[in-house]
């Protein structure tokens, strides 16, 4: 097993303890909601604090049930990733293109590499 290899088998069982080991643990059974998000969180901690508090302004819409929420939030992780992995494959074409580009420029001088000294290179209409 290469070294990169076992870093990325050791990234990932990393990641799938994160995931795991406060399931498996039973962190935060003694609350109503144990892995709420932390909006969810801060209302409660500033209801707590000041009773009184008004928020400055209300959301522009407000699903109607926390599984449109959710999915909601899935779709717009999912568009982000989206857009990541389409940044990224952008970027690794272009680049895989400038190298093609810099070898096709470099053989220009009338010989593929590998072959006969003084024999031409065949061009796109022959190949």
């Amino acid at each position: 097993m290469t070294r990169n290899a076992k870093i990325n088998t050791l990234l990932l069982l990393l990641v799938a303890a994160l995931a795991v080991l406060p399931l498996a643990l039973g962190l935060g059974d003694d609350k109503e909601e144990p892995f709420a998000g932390a909006d969810a969180q801060a209302e409660s901690a500033i209801t707590e604090l000041k009773p009184d508090y008004k928020p400055w302004f209300s959301p522009l819409y407000e699903p109607p049930s926390g599984e449109v929420e959710s999915a909601l939030f899935a779709l717009q992780a999912a568009l982000g990733a989206g857009v990541l992995a389409y940044y990224f494959g952008v970027r690794k074409g272009r680049r895989q293109g400038l190298a093609q580009a810099a070898a096709a420029a470099a053989g220009t001088d009338g010989s593929a590499p590998g072959s006969a000294p003084g024999s031409a290179a065949p061009t796109a209409a022959e190949s």
